[in-house]
């Protein structure tokens, strides 16, 4: 069994004299190796034989087990992934774990038999009106301990934190988020929902959490990690005209056809695909049966000015192993076209043994399947945002596949950005909501 640094022994210290806790790490701080540990401690001890963890998918499939087997081998466990009948062979095994993805959780029995549950990547249930959250919520009751472990509880904003606390420990914020606005938030514009934190809001929530939380100190884990360094890496688009006019009128025309943006939403989406150099187009067709219609998603390219640069990039650091993220399919139908040694996550159950050995040159991830819980830091030290996501979270957590513990070069993050095009105001919208995170994250060292 290997053993755990000294700042991972506070926090299993920390989880096992509470029954109602979090733990925040940065990205491969180890939280899973400390819960599994403080796991098999409260196994041992009698308080708590069973345990729930739930997690995202591929976390489930490809992150517990191997780290079972690392930090806690007394322990055994079954993955209720898959089938009906996969999910309830799991959940009738008499293992010591059994480990669920979030998509199931509206789907477990009402007779649970487990004494404690973990929620790995807590932010899947920052909104208490999914019907994932609700579902679980009913049953919340027959667990006594419940942990969550997380990376930043309010990646997207102080609302975030509150069905976070609540799966946890109703005592935190309260039962009713209604209630909890009211108390720290000003209604802005209650027709959209819009709600701003009152002054000091952020400090005095961060101070109603802190003795459930346990902090990891970044100084502490810092020097544990080679430095991440990140590139803007820019060009210019050759013709504005499509970009401004889509702004100005939620319209472009691309060679022969006028696209349109059916709303303010839309636009922004468009405007990002278009920031790449093509756009999505759909066609609606009549079918033969009266009042049905089928809608096809056309891209139209425009410009290779984005590709060209990932070119660029790619030979300057001499082909070497290199992660790319995509946000759209049609990126990734283009990079499969110009790149045909480009591997997916979908190309096989050994694609990440095969990326951490080496053997893989070029792996393509969307943030949404790599954002969490994925080991990759054994097969390369370079990564290249072919388009960036909107969520703070799950940026930090694609770069943290690759920079986290193990990883022994410095890590290069290269974020590709097309000037004057919405590119810079997606890129600045994460550097703000960073700005929470640290702000909050030095309220909870206290």
């Amino acid at each position: 069994m290997l053993t755990l640094r000294p700042y991972q022994n506070d926090a299993v210290t920390f989880l096992y004299e509470r029954d109602r806790a979090m733990i925040l790490a940065p990205v491969g701080a180890g939280k899973t190796a400390i819960t599994l540990r403080a796991m098999a401690e409260m196994k041992r001890d009698g308080h708590a034989r069973r345990w729930l963890v739930v997690a995202p998918k591929r976390v489930c499939t490809d992150v517990w087990p191997v780290e079972v087997a690392k930090w806690a081998p007394s322990l055994s466990y079954s993955v209720a992934v898959g089938t009906s009948t996969q999910r309830k062979a799991a959940l009738s095994s008499s293992s010591d774990i059994v480990i669920v993805n979030y998509d199931n959780l509206d789907k477990l029995p009402a007779d649970l038999p487990f004494q404690g549950v973990v929620f790995d990547e807590l932010t899947r249930l920052k909104n208490p009106s999914g019907k994932r959250f609700k579902a679980f919520y009913k049953v919340l009751d027959r667990f006594p301990v419940r942990w969550g472990l997380t990376g930043s509880f309010t990646s997207n904003g102080l609302e975030d934190v509150f069905g976070q606390c609540k799966v946890v420990d109703e005592a935190l914020l309260g039962r009713a988020k209604g209630a909890f606005l009211q108390q720290y938030f000003v209604c802005i514009n209650r027709e959209f929902g819009d709600w701003q934190p009152r002054r000091g809001a952020l400090e005095q929530v961060m101070a109603r959490i802190r003795p459930a939380t346990f902090v990891l100190e970044p100084g502490v884990y810092k020097d544990k990690l080679p430095p991440c360094h990140v590139v803007e890496m820019r060009c210019d688009m050759p013709d504005r005209e499509p970009d401004e006019k889509m702004k100005r009128d939620f319209v472009a025309e691309v060679g022969t056809r006028e696209i349109t943006a059916l709303s303010a939403a839309a636009v922004t989406s468009k405007l990002q695909q278009m920031a790449g150099g093509w756009v999505y187009d759909t066609v609606t067709e009549a079918m033969d049966t009266a009042g049905v219609f089928k809608s096809y998603k056309f891209a139209h390219w425009f410009s290779r000015h984005r590709f060209d640069l990932l070119d660029e990039i790619l030979e300057g650091n001499q082909q070497d192993n290199t992660l790319i993220v995509y946000n759209f399919v049609e990126e990734l139908a283009q990079l499969k076209t110009r790149y045909p040694h480009l591997w997916t996550l979908d190309d096989g159950a050994d694609v990440v043994e095969r990326w951490n050995k080496g053997q893989i040159r070029l792996l393509a991830v969307h943030p949404k399947s790599a954002g969490h819980g994925l080991n990759l830091q054994y097969g390369g030290n370079k990564m290249v945002f072919l388009s960036l996501p909107w969520s703070l979270e799950l940026y930090e957590q694609t770069v943290g596949r690759i920079h986290r513990g193990g990883q022994e070069k410095d890590v290069w993050v290269y974020v590709m950005l097309t000037n004057k095009t919405i590119d810079e105001r997606i890129w600045a919208a994460l550097a703000d909501k960073r700005a929470i995170s640290d702000i909050a994250l030095e309220e909870l060292k206290g």
